[in-house]
């Protein structure tokens, strides 16, 4: 584990912020420079098939030691960070046996992560935190998760007389802004079953997910002189809010957990004349999910009934699907992870996600692919913390996963 800690720190000076308004893949150039570096250390390791294809996937392949044929494993981490926050120039802080108490992120700036805000601290306590400095976020999610698959790697390399079956390495580029398996060739991958290395606290694990769609409508108003706009004119921005107003208010996300679905604005830009709502629709229900895309549409419907036909148009597209439906059948998998927990005194947390991971996507795209913990805690923010005793633990869980399916 010496090697864990340095790797981490080296991998979050990287930048590799992916940004959703560009048009290319990767959705950043930035992102391949930390692709090239860890492509160099793979091939040290002695890994083999060692490669960056043209759209910036990472693969790489620990060979069999075992003299029979057991699955191949697979275990993957994206290296792209949010653009919610700038991942550049990170300056992480080490905060060795954690005393519980408040810790300050940025003096000038009066930013504190507090307990009481954040209660989870509490269950770290004498263990080492690395926090963020308040500028940006740390970076955690996933290259903590990057630096977990490597070091276990390493590990296993070191320590030859640890059976295990063939495992092979993913790294993916533009998970952040919903990418990052768009081009991801899983035939060539080679792995039967995989575990994304990208969820949260110690202990979680996670095989459902939401359904998700995005949903655009435009709004197309009529701008009269506002002296002569009596019967006349139709402000796009007040239908906008009429809309927005038909969806139920306590399906909103700030009013639902577990696995409780909801509608949620994400941009509204407008004027006059034009304007444009934009919404991600989720719901762990299938049906459940398809009823509230049919009940935005006649959100829409309503409008044009009432205003004119055209005043609105909508677009939806299905962005992923829940994972349970495609693990269920190959439920071992979970169940391994969960042993693999129990091996290292990890108590597993079997949750559902309230988001997606690429292990979604590819658990329809034929490779089933439960999401386990990383150790990093609130994401996407300045208050994004990681511990190092978390990630250690995950390196285990890697480990023993190695070792069960080397089972006969």
């Amino acid at each position: 584990m010496s090697n864990l800690l340095n790797r981490f720190l080296k991998y979050i000076k990287f930048d590799t912020q992916s940004d959703d308004n560009s048009e290319t893949f990767p959705s950043t150039s930035k992102q391949l420079v930390l692709a090239v570096h860890l492509k160099e250390e793979l091939t040290e390791f002695g890994l083999k098939d060692v490669h960056i294809d043209e759209k910036g996937y990472l693969m790489a392949t620990l060979p069999s030691n075992l003299d029979y044929k057991a699955p191949v494993i697979g275990f993957l981490a994206h290296y792209d960070t949010s653009p919610d926050m700038s991942g550049a120039n990170v300056n992480p802080q080490i905060i060795q046996n954690y005393d519980g108490k408040e810790i300050v992120l940025n003096k000038d700036k009066n930013l504190i992560l507090s307990p009481v805000d954040f209660p989870e601290l509490s269950e770290y306590v004498n263990q080492t935190i690395i926090t963020t400095d308040g500028n940006t976020l740390l970076g955690a999610d996933d290259k903590a998760g990057i630096a977990e698959i490597i070091t276990a790697v390493e590990y296993l390399i070191n320590h030859p007389e640890i059976k295990h079956p063939e495992i092979k390495i993913g790294f993916t580029p533009d998970e952040e802004i919903g990418r990052g398996v768009d081009f991801f060739d899983v035939n060539r991958f080679g792995a039967d079953i995989a575990y994304t290395m990208d969820g949260g606290g110690v202990g979680e694990l996670e095989c459902e997910n939401f359904n998700a769609a995005s949903a655009k409508i435009y709004l197309q108003g009529k701008n009269i002189h506002p002296g002569y706009a009596k019967n006349k004119m139709i402000n796009s921005m007040l239908v906008g809010i009429e809309l927005n107003e038909m969806l139920p208010v306590n399906e909103r996300p700030e009013f639902t957990e577990n696995y409780e679905g909801f509608y949620h604005i994400i941009k509204f830009e407008g004027s006059v004349e034009k304007s444009m709502l934009q919404y991600i629709i989720r719901d762990h229900d299938r049906v459940k999910f398809e009823h509230k895309k049919e009940f935005i549409q006649e959100a829409v419907s309503f409008i044009n009934k009432k205003y004119g036909e055209g005043v609105a148009t909508i677009e939806i597209k299905d962005q992923y699907y829940n994972m349970k439906e495609k693990i269920v059948p190959v439920y071992y998998i979970v169940e391994n992870a969960i042993k693999a927990m129990n091996m290292a005194d990890v108590k597993p947390i079997v949750v559902p996600i309230r988001g997606g991971t690429d292990g979604a996507r590819l658990s329809f795209m034929g490779l089933p692919c439960p999401n386990i913990f990383a150790g990093g805690i609130n994401f996407h923010g300045k208050y994004e913390y990681v511990s190092l005793q978390s990630m250690e633990k995950a390196v285990e869980v890697i480990i023993n996963l190695a070792k069960i399916y080397s089972e006969k």
